[in-house]
């Protein structure tokens, strides 16, 4: 019996293993998330990049506004996912403002997400604190978030990096630093 349960334990390892294609990277659909080999740096090339599903929500700092990835349409996009009760997130936050400020004249845009925040308050606070200028989406019902398929929506803070046709480009799912974040958004400017 214990024979037989190993060896149909290990037909279904088999079968699962040969179905997640190269890499378990699918091309051409729309985004869903896949780390080769555990890596916490991910960079995908043009022909295995999939479009990001449109992150949409309430903009956290202007009550009643919206903000999506939409709006901004030809931009490299960086999307940063976040919560003031995160402290990586408290130590990455001057960083991401310093790419923001280096990326902003070179025509890319970073976005924060931010997710797990119940009070709305306690999140303007923290962008406060810490002079925050780029703009974030409050997502405290978690709906952006479950939209990246597959996302390991534990690993907060981690980064997204959007092609100027908004297709996943690079994931970095650890804190960042501008001198990270910068070599892969100018990359992706020049593309054509």
């Amino acid at each position: 019996m214990k024979r037989v349960l190993g060896a149909l334990a290990a037909a279904l390892l088999l079968v699962a293993g040969c179905s997640t294609g190269k890499d378990a990277v699918v091309t051409g659909g729309t985004f869903s998330f896949v780390s080769p080999g555990g890596q916490v740096d991910i960079t995908y090339p043009i022909a295995q990049r999939q479009t990001a599903p449109t992150l949409a929500g309430d903009d956290l700092m202007n009550e009643g506004k919206q903000l999506s990835i939409a709006d901004f349409p030809g931009k490299v996009l960086v999307i940063n996912l976040w919560g003031q009760w995160c402290g990586p997130c408290r130590a990455e936050a001057p960083e991401l403002e310093k790419a923001s400020k280096q990326m902003a004249p070179l025509g890319a845009q970073l976005i924060g997400l931010d997710v797990r925040d119940p009070a709305r308050s306690v999140a303007q606070d923290f962008v406060r604190d810490r002079d925050i200028t780029y703009p974030s989406i409050w997502d405290s019902s978690g709906r952006a978030l479950l939209s990246l398929h597959g996302y390991p929506r534990n690993l907060i803070p981690s980064t997204i990096v959007l092609d100027k046709q908004h297709r996943v480009a690079a994931i970095f799912l650890r804190d960042v630093l501008a001198s990270d974040l910068m070599p892969v958004v100018q990359r992706l400017l020049a593309e054509k």
